[in-house]
């Protein structure tokens, strides 16, 4: 629904409900975007959902990807998160594997 984290926040800002939250895709912002941290910061207050993928190929979370996901994590920690997390993945192999190491890399 949101081009960009400042339209999202002025949306939930002008409905003004504790009802009205951000999901917060992460592989997207960081292609039209870029400067994640910021943006999480920005969004913080208005965050209900976080959804990861790895860029490239929403694969696996690992050395291969340009996000860096593990300051991600911390920011998130830093921001006191405690909503969902989701995480879009085409593994390369074992799903159950890939999907553990995905939480993994954002501790």
């Amino acid at each position: 629904m949101a081009d960009t984290v400042d339209w999202a926040i002025a949306a939930c800002v002008a409905v003004n409900s504790p009802r009205m939250r951000i999901l917060f895709d992460v592989y997207h912002v960081s292609i039209m975007e870029g400067d994640l941290i910021q943006g999480l910061r920005r969004a913080a207050p208005y965050l209900g959902h976080i959804h990861t993928a790895g860029n490239p190929g929403r694969h696996e979370l690992d050395d291969d990807q340009e996000i860096n996901y593990r300051a991600i994590g911390r920011e998130l920690q830093r921001l006191s998160y405690e909503g969902y997390v989701g995480h879009e993945l085409f593994a390369k192999g074992d799903r159950g594997a890939a999907l553990r190491s995905a939480f993994d890399a954002m501790l």
